[in-house]
């Protein structure tokens, strides 16, 4: 086990005299929102086919499956918060960041406010957010600097996206990629097609969630999980918060992870305890880890097709997943349906994926057929199955499958 993480009495104090009592500028663009707050209430009038959010940006602490407490940057949702009470140096980042979900034909707003570091407040870095995958974005919201406005420590942007296409993507912060990624910028945003709602049948089985608007039912299913594949090298870490250069062509994969947990916390249904730092330095009550990576199917209340949403936004190595005793089909990659131009569907059975940095996939597990019991999602390299030196840990899950077979 690790000894926690402690803050020099220095960069402390400097913390609080920085962060604690000032306040962010915060501007929420949310149309019909009346307050400020991004979300509608009482007298707010919400504009049809509308959806917004507001993200700040700031650090944290996370823990890793062994028990090593991690510095790390991150997104936290503060929807609903009142612009006045978003404070600088809220110590709340994220691992991973929040899911996002949208539909297809939303008119999307994303408010980012950039509130500073607390363990770094000398780091006055900006950040941004990056649509990963969105093919028709406007280069002024796309979050890249050298093309696009960033948030400066105390400011927000409000991106604005026109929600044309369904699929599984990303978001991340672009501002010094590599590193902000690495650190724990990153998260999952899908949007549902407009097909979702109606009903269809494929194979003699009724459904009404859909990956993409197949017309034919064929990327039906009855319920998903969201895992992003990530990885973190100490190094880079410990090296950020001691105001080291980073060693950028060292990084490698120390602590592989799911949804921002090794196993076997991946299997951990709530959020994870608060990572415990000193209380007068950050934000010690804050669960940063509330992502679960444990997958569940009740084929008796649920269904039994299965959709495993997967990216990954490691900065290092492809990760090559397999779902033991599971069928797997592909339907979708990159944000796009495997169809041809021709309309032939190009779906492909397989016993395992390989994402790459910035990749997708969308896979199918048809459940109808196999004994109820606990399966194993997990990394096929066994050096991805680790948490830094301690075996039998890292890049797995659980897929659990209750009810009778059909």
């Amino acid at each position: 086990m690790f000894a926690p993480i402690r803050l020099a009495p220095g960069v402390a104090m400097l913390a609080l005299l920085c962060c604690g009592a000032a306040r962010a500028t915060v501007f929420v663009q949310c149309p019909g929102d009346t307050n400020g707050d991004a979300r509608w209430t009482g007298r707010d009038v919400q504009p049809a086919r509308t959806a917004c959010l507001h993200l700040t940006a700031g650090d944290g602490f996370a823990t890793m499956a062994d028990g090593r407490q991690v510095y790390i940057f991150g997104f936290d949702d503060v929807t609903g918060t009142l612009p006045a009470n978003v404070s600088m140096g809220l110590a709340r980042a994220n691992l991973v960041s929040p899911t996002i979900e949208l539909k297809q034909g939303d008119k999307f707003y994303l408010t980012l406010s950039n509130v500073g570091m607390v363990a770094r407040p000398d780091l006055f870095d900006t950040h941004s957010v990056h649509f990963h995958g969105f093919a028709n974005q406007a280069p002024f919201f796309d979050g890249v600097p050298e093309g696009s406005p960033t948030a400066n420590m105390g400011s927000s942007i409000t991106y604005f996206y026109n929600l044309t296409e369904p699929g599984t993507y990303m978001y991340h912060c672009h501002v010094e990629a590599t590193e902000h990624i690495e650190m724990g910028m990153q998260g999952q945003l899908f949007v549902k097609p407009s097909q979702d709602g109606t009903s269809k049948v494929y194979n003699g089985r009724t459904y009404t969630k859909f990956v993409y608007n197949d017309g034919d039912g064929s990327t039906g299913y009855h319920k998903a999980a969201a895992l992003q594949l990530t990885a973190f090298d100490i190094a880079t870490h410990e090296a950020d918060f001691a105001i080291q250069p980073i060693p950028f062509n060292e990084i490698r994969t120390v602590y592989p992870m799911i949804n921002g947990r090794g196993y076997p916390d991946t299997v951990n249904a709530g959020a994870l305890p608060p990572t415990q730092v000193d209380p007068y330095t950050v934000n010690s009550s804050f669960q940063s880890q509330k992502t679960t990576a444990l997958v569940t199917l009740d084929r008796a209340t649920e269904g039994t097709r299965l959709l495993l949403r997967l990216s990954n936004l490691g900065v290092t190595d492809f990760f090559t997943m397999t779902a033991q005793g599971l069928p797997m089909k592909v339907v979708g990659a990159g944000a796009r349906q495997l169809r041809s131009s021709a309309g032939k569907d190009l779906y492909y059975d397989t016993a395992s994926v390989t994402l790459g940095g910035g990749e997708s996939v969308e896979v199918m597990i048809d459940t109808s057929g196999v004994p109820a019991g606990t399966y194993f999602f997990h990394a096929n390299n066994l050096n991805f199955l680790s948490n830094n030196e301690e075996d039998y840990g890292g890049m797995m899950t659980e897929i659990v499958i209750k009810g009778n077979p059909t």
